[in-house]
């Protein structure tokens, strides 16, 4: 392992994997270990290896996910890995439909603000984060893992604090460039924290990169583009744009497609696939012009599982600057406008989409300057010149870390708990 300095302390960079089995102790298969959620009572008394907790938003369950299938690809089963997560956002459906058993806490994140009804909001968020507190006791004691990992949010905080008191090693991920108020409180319980951006400011930071799904580090934008294309239907001389504001959907970036369909109308060279998310598509579905009143090809979908190959097939990117995203863009080495969600947590989004644009990767636009006519004036500029195109695409392609995930679990590794084992083959 070698230690470069960069910022305020020491950051490590992650080298050669040791091999799994030398640390894992998985238990018997539980009831749900195919996939789904289970209740904290209906969790298996035997031990897990690994207890990955947090979510609510894909940007923060995909990196999770990824570690998992690390794991499972160092020969664990699945069942020696258990997620804790939300009853709300998409990943109790993203968990369920990789694979992995989940269990459900209750609660929700907290407002900012003083006003009665972010107080009323903030004064139910405590106690449901209660009862979460316990609960996540309750999954820590029936597991038993041999380490925690911790991917933000207000699940990771309770089931942090329970691994801490029950002196289980905590690993928290760092997804965004400015840490997020639930990894602030952890970090100080943590043997390590594996970030994203080299900056980070955390305590025992490792700069890991962000995990990105398997299926997306394969998409090979070059070799890919004719199959993707045909796939999603998109005429292989045409300049393809996917438009998308993260799994929630952005509206300030809808309006600007919305009002900048009217704008392309004659432009029939142009390809637009605008994942609207699930909140706006209703809406969004009935203000769309008929394809006759149209020349410029337009695809309006609600949500897109197979990111992968929208990437293949796509010549540009417009989209909020989340830290999956920003990860994503730069494994495939995508050319993208930024628009970073406003009033985010530490203003996250902004910084995140800084070192893309510092790199050449990327245009930056802050949400207030975006309408129908700046999205059209700089996506004409970008796709009208192919160069500029391609030299973004490198710069975008040459901040990505592939081995994050694997990068990851070493962290788990160097600190996760020696188990007794709980089967006759795994004590042979």
């Amino acid at each position: 392992m070698s230690r470069t300095r960069s910022g305020s302390g020491i950051r490590r960079r992650i080298g050669t994997r040791p091999r799994l089995g030398a640390r894992l102790r998985p238990g018997t298969r539980s009831r749900g270990a195919r996939g789904g959620t289970q209740p904290p009572e209906a969790a298996s008394p035997t031990p897990t290896w690994a207890l990955i907790a947090g979510g609510g938003t894909a940007g923060h369950v995909l990196p999770g996910i990824c570690i998992a299938r690390e794991i499972t690809g160092r020969g664990a089963p699945k069942h020696a890995v258990h997620f804790v997560g939300s009853v709300r956002g998409v990943g109790t459906r993203l968990v369920a439909e990789a694979g992995f058993a989940l269990t459900a806490l209750p609660g929700r994140g907290l407002r900012r603000g003083i006003s009665p009804s972010s107080l009323a909001a903030n004064a139910t968020a405590a106690a449901e984060l209660a009862r979460a507190s316990v609960q996540a006791i309750l999954v820590v004691m029936r597991r038993k893992p041999a380490v925690v990992v911790g991917l933000g949010g207000y699940a990771s905080v309770a089931v942090g604090v329970a691994a801490a008191l029950m002196r289980v090693p905590l690993v928290i991920t760092e997804q965004n460039a400015v840490p997020g108020l639930a990894n602030r409180l952890l970090s100080r319980l943590a043997a390590h924290a594996a970030t994203a951006f080299e900056d980070t400011d955390l305590p025992r930071a490792a700069w890991t990169g962000n995990p990105v799904r398997a299926e997306v580090l394969a998409a090979d934008r070059p070799a890919g583009r004719p199959a993707a294309r045909a796939a999603l239907g998109v005429d292989e001389e045409c300049p393809m744009v996917a438009v998308f504001g993260g799994s929630l959907g952005a509206r300030t970036i809808n309006e600007a497609v919305a009002g900048a369909l009217d704008l392309w109308r004659d432009r029939g060279d142009l390809h637009i696939r605008h994942i609207a998310g699930r909140r706006y598509y209703e809406d969004l579905s009935g203000r769309t012009p008929a394809a006759p009143a149209r020349a410029v090809h337009y695809d309006l979908v609600a949500y897109e599982d197979d990111m992968a190959t929208v990437y293949a097939a796509a010549d540009l990117v417009v989209s909020r600057a989340g830290a999956t995203t920003v990860a994503e863009l730069a494994a495939v080495g995508m050319p993208s406008v930024l628009v970073p969600l406003p009033g985010a947590p530490g203003d996250h989004q902004t910084a995140n989409a800084r070192g893309l644009e510092a790199a050449g990767g990327a245009v930056l636009v802050g949400d207030g300057e975006l309408d129908a006519a700046r999205l059209v004036a700089e996506v004409d500029a970008l796709i009208e010149d192919p160069g500029r195109l391609d030299s973004m695409a490198c710069a975008a392609r040459s901040l990505a870390r592939p081995g994050a995930a694997g990068a990851v679990v070493d962290l788990m590794e160097s600190c996760a708990r020696f188990r007794r084992p709980s089967d006759p083959e795994a004590a042979g």
